[in-house]
């Protein structure tokens, strides 16, 4: 801790008060205001230029959150008298904004350093500032030191510290700031095991092979569904042949990020292929803080075209946009390098937040381990999403691809080492899936479906967050069924059990620069899922009823069951097995796959 020079340190920086011979805050003695251990995998690797730009993100506190909270759980329980009647955009802005005096205080940090009101962009509830630094003010104001740091295993580059201070009368005025601590490795999930690879001909042959098999659920689904599935294998199984959405007032979204680029083209030959009657149909682009979606097909990515031609492809005609949001964290440090490392995530939430009108269901296929997320911002994070979520917007999120590990890993040698200091041996939760106010969606594969196991089904309990009272029935009689001592010191017995429900995750037939691959991974589970809420919501919209919103409340009441329980397979990791998928709810695969024809007169009952 440092303090300042002279008589007036002696004056007290006393928590948002003012008076006649106060200190100013520039003059506080620093406190540490965040602090981790340092991080597992990563090596200091050099010293930032200083002029590097950073670009960091401000969190004032939200002393109403607990009020959206209870507003939120109202509006989304299938039981209360207010399901359904969510709030408006001002309305959740109102229940997030800062107090008046932590908005003083800081602004006066702020302008001690020189900035002034045009330098910082700030959200529409004003909890947010953003201001871009050179790394050099950005150590003084922080009172701490950047690292260029080295990621061992694939050779990845971030600017960031493992420790910041802030003035001793700003601790409770400010939440958190990035990029400091955070040392997510933000990525596709998007199965390394299962990764992309062009269908064969002797597929292709196989494929035109007569015969149907029966499903779990008792449906009647083709037989080369067994080695692709297309859209026509996903309402077969999910029991969804001949419904046609209007599209009224209905939306649904995926984002994208990492320079994954949508292909126009291919999602032509897709349709050609898969969805003859919306060929010449496309998707809304949104460019997010100076996204691209490049058209060249040599830069079509197996993630945006699998997400949009699946999730698209499900919902047509219902209105599609694809979100393009700008950023890459990991840099390559060069002489004078000024490029921005932010977690481009945060940048789209912020984007979505302030949109008047975002689409009803929104599918996310990109994750970072948990332990890499510091609390404070999955805290905020999470947060974020509560506010979607009472506006009415269903989020979906993969479960990830590592199982009860970490995906970036071998899965030979994966060892699932904790990252806090200690080096322990844990499974290894994934982050925006842990939080309990989005819809994690796990896989299935084969008909009848399995879990999908061999490092893949990502499922688990988080470390973070708390379990959510509409999950403690069915977790805690999963966690009873489990023998004694099973995984003992492995999981949080009481944190956010994940997922929440699932669908099919391989050998998805996907069109990338003209050519037909099959992939595989929760990327496809989240999308495919997101497709069948947004003809949910279509019912929904047709017979007057508000959109579904905040999903869990709904699966854990009543939604379950309209879906089919997967009771065959498990999620490896760590050198384990992982959890078993059983019957009922189980970390794996959640309640199961949707039965769209159940579903439907769910939601049409609430």
């Amino acid at each position: 801790m440092r303090f300042s020079v002279g008589i007036v340190s002696f004056i007290p920086c006393l928590f948002g008060l003012t008076f006649v011979g106060a200190v100013p805050t520039k003059d506080c003695a620093y406190a540490v205001k965040e602090s981790i251990a340092e991080p597992h995998g990563w090596t200091k690797d050099s010293q930032p230029s200083p002029n590097h730009k950073i670009e960091l993100k401000i969190a004032l506190p939200q002393p109403n959150f607990a009020e959206l909270e209870r507003h939120l759980y109202e509006v989304s329980n299938p039981d209360h008298e207010r399901y359904g009647e969510h709030l408006s955009k001002e309305e959740v802005e109102e229940l997030v904004a800062p107090h008046p005096e932590s908005l003083n205080m800081v602004n006066e940090w702020l302008s001690s350093f020189g900035f002034k009101d045009e330098d910082l962009a700030r959200s529409p509830a004003k909890d947010w500032i953003t201001l871009k630094v050179p790394v050099s003010i950005a150590e003084k104001m922080l009172d701490t030191k950047y690292h260029v740091w080295k990621h061992v295993e694939s050779g990845d580059y971030l600017v960031r510290t493992t420790s910041y201070s802030l003035p001793t009368n700003l601790h409770a005025h400010i939440d958190l700031i990035q990029p400091t601590t955070m040392f997510g490795r933000f990525k596709s999930e998007k199965s390394s095991i299962f990764s992309a690879v062009p269908i064969p001909d002797s597929l292709v042959q196989a494929n035109n092979a007569i015969g149907t098999i029966e499903a779990a659920s008792g449906v009647s689904v083709d037989a080369s569904c067994n080695q692709t599935i297309t859209i026509t294998c996903l309402q077969e199984l999910y029991n969804a042949v001949g419904f046609k959405p209007s599209a009224k007032g209905n939306s649904i979204g995926i984002t994208g990020y990492l320079e994954e680029f949508a292909n126009f083209q291919d999602l032509q030959t897709f349709y050609a292929d898969q969805r003859p009657d919306a060929l010449n149909s496309t998707f809304n682009v949104i460019s997010v803080a100076g996204g691209l979606n490049n058209q060249s097909l040599d830069e079509a990515g197996g993630e945006a075209n699998l997400d949009t031609q699946f999730a698209f492809g499900l919902s047509h005609p219902i209105s599609p946009t694809f979100f393009t949001t700008a950023g890459r964290p990991p840099f390559i440090p060069e002489e004078g390098g000024s490029e921005d490392t932010n977690e481009p995530y945060t940048v789209w939430l912020d984007f979505i937040l302030s949109h008047p009108n975002p689409p009803l269901a929104i599918s996310t296929s990109y994750g970072d381990d948990e332990q890499t997320v510091p609390f404070s911002f999955a805290q905020r994070a999470c947060a974020g999403f509560a506010q979607l979520g009472a506006r009415g917007v269903s989020l979906l999120f993969s479960s990830g691809d590592g199982g009860v590990g970490d995906g970036d890993s071998n899965p030979a040698t994966q060892t699932c080492i904790s990252n806090d200091g200690k080096n322990t041996t844990k499974f290894l939760p994934a982050f925006p899936a842990s939080c309990p106010f989005v819809t994690a969606v796990g896989a299935t594969t084969h008909i009848p479906e399995v879990a999908v196991s061999r490092f893949f089904s990502g499922g688990g309990f988080s470390n973070y967050f708390t379990r959510p009272a509409f999950q403690d029935k069915v977790v805690s009689a999963y966690l009873k069924a489990l023998p004694k001592g099973t995984f003992a010191g492995l999981f949080n017995l009481n944190g956010r059990a994940y997922p929440d429900v699932a669908a099919q995750g391989d050998l998805f037939k996907v069109f990338v620069g003209g050519e037909a691959f099959l992939i595989g991974g929760t990327s496809a589970s989240s999308p495919t899922f997101a497709g069948f809420v947004a003809l949910l919501n279509d019912v929904r919209l047709k017979a007057g009823r508000p959109s579904l919103g905040f999903l869990n409340p709904f699966i854990y009441s009543k939604g379950f069951a309209g879906l089919n329980d997967i009771t065959v397979g498990h999620n490896s990791g760590c050198g384990t097995l992982g959890f078993n998928a059983t019957k009922g709810w189980d970390p794996v695969t959640g309640f199961g796959t949707p039965n769209f024809g159940k579903l439907r007169e769910l939601v049409l009952s609430l």
